[in-house]
């Protein structure tokens, strides 16, 4: 992306910066519910699934990230651009059918899933300027997974998501979802723990996608809205990282 016109001012960037950062403070909100719903808290979630579940989430989640590299960008020939409500809409649905059956039908469900809010970040990546069929867009989009998850209650310390470019390579993507499968898969470890909750697996799943869809797509607008603001001011990505970071440090404490 080439910066076109003269650079925005400091006045629109510090208030782009505060939408930024209200953005990154909202979007775990959608899983209060969803912990009200199953009861307890999130790290309890992982100890109700099966111990050979929870030692192959990692392979799983990995496996789903590749596939769902392909199907996401494949998508994009046959459905246009979509609005957010829909791939909400969407996993809200996928998410009460895979509950209903129990782990077993949450399990199969979990890669189409994967898949969609894959293509959910890519929509987002759109809304902001940017072409998800370039390599560096559909790489950044899976570090978009590498954001705490919706249930971490994640305070702004950790803004690791949000990359410095790299050259893409087959080796560099391959890397980076290695790096981002094990934070992903106990992300994905809570959803499917939530879908096996006696009688309310099918509202538990649907609350539980529903969550997670919004969570990621308003961290791809923290991503990709940062890239869009650091090539709009004319400013070092690293240096806009740092000022996201503080800006969100400097909200208050209570989600909102």
């Amino acid at each position: 992306m080439e910066l076109l016109g003269k650079p925005i001012d400091a006045t629109e960037i510090d208030a782009r910066l505060r939408d930024l950062a209200r953005r990154h403070a909202r979007a775990g909100n959608a899983a209060i519910d969803l912990l009200n719903l199953v009861g307890g808290q999130a790290e309890g979630l992982l100890d109700r699934l099966p111990v050979s579940v929870r030692m192959r989430l990692g392979e799983v989640t990995e496996n789903a990230l590749h596939r769902a590299m392909d199907m996401a960008h494949r998508s994009r020939d046959v459905v246009g651009d979509q609005p957010g409500w829909m791939a909400r809409a969407m996993t809200t649905a996928m998410g009460a059918a895979g509950g209903m059956g129990g782990l077993p039908t949450a399990l199969a469900e979990l890669p189409v899933t994967t898949t969609v809010l894959l293509r959910a970040i890519q929509d987002v990546a759109v809304e902001h300027g940017f072409d998800p069929a370039e390599p560096s867009v559909r790489f950044e989009a899976i570090e978009v997974f590498g954001a705490a998850g919706p249930l971490a209650g994640d305070d702004g310390a950790d803004l690791g998501f949000i990359g410095t470019r790299v050259t893409v390579t087959g080796a560099a993507l391959n890397s980076l979802i290695a790096r981002v499968a094990p934070r992903l898969a106990t992300v994905l470890g809570q959803k499917l723990a939530a879908q096996t909750v006696p009688i309310l697996g099918a509202a538990a799943g649907a609350a539980t996608n529903y969550a997670y869809t919004s969570y990621y797509q308003q961290m791809a607008h923290v991503h990709f809205g940062l890239r869009r603001l650091a090539i709009d001011a004319g400013h070092d990505h690293d240096d806009m990282v740092e000022a996201l970071r503080l800006a969100v440090e400097k909200l208050p404490l209570k989600r909102g």
